[in-house]
């Protein structure tokens, strides 16, 4: 994994004092995300490089916002979940040119969101991790993009016993949300650095 980590790390843009760089780390439903994101942020604090993280799924809306819509649920998956234009105007616009920003956070046990203000250093590369990162709301933003590709069948083994026993929901709601994320955008192709997870 190190040397995985070695290998998508390397081209991204020498971090300068005074800078800030954007990574995002994008891939489909347990893809391999998280693990990766764990290991990049001890590697690179090993090389003492500033790191900021963020979740892209800490800022999701509450559940009456993306469920029972009258949208199609693949549709609430992709277009609803978040507040697209928000991030876009509050999050993304704001990395490079804010010393702290003021995010609405979601709480799943309360679900609701609340304003969480967070620092940002002056020097830092900012890892943005998080499903369908590569929309075109967002696309422009990032320095430099990572994408874990890992097929479906593999995905799906790494469920939980009980989430696979909903398997309506992952061929109404999230297959075909993914399905839509990859044609429609074509994550993989558009992507700096591609690893197969």
């Amino acid at each position: 994994m190190k040397e995985t980590i070695q290998l998508a790390l390397q081209s991204i843009p020498k971090l300068e004092s005074g800078q800030r760089i954007i990574l995002g780390i994008d891939g489909l439903s347990r893809s391999g995300k998280t693990t990766f994101v764990k290991k990049a942020q001890e590697y690179l604090q090993e090389k003492q490089v500033p790191v900021c993280l963020f979740h892209i799924d800490d800022y999701i809306v509450e559940r009456k916002k993306r469920y029972n819509t009258q949208h199609e649920e693949w549709y609430e998956y992709y277009q609803l979940q978040w507040d697209i234009e928000w991030l876009k105007e509050n999050f993304f616009m704001e990395l490079k040119k804010s010393k702290e920003l003021h995010l609405l956070t979601y709480d799943d046990h309360s679900d609701t969101q609340s304003v969480r203000t967070i620092p940002l250093p002056e020097t830092c590369l900012l890892m943005i991790e998080g499903v369908f990162l590569q929309r075109e709301e967002w696309r422009s933003f990032y320095d430099y993009m990572i994408y874990l590709d890992c097929p479906r069948d593999k995905r799906f083994q790494r469920e939980s016993a009980s989430t696979k026993q909903n398997l309506e929901k992952f061929e109404n709601r999230y297959w075909k949300a993914e399905e839509y994320y990859v044609e429609t955008v074509s994550p993989m192709e558009q992507a700096d650095y591609v690893i197969q997870s």
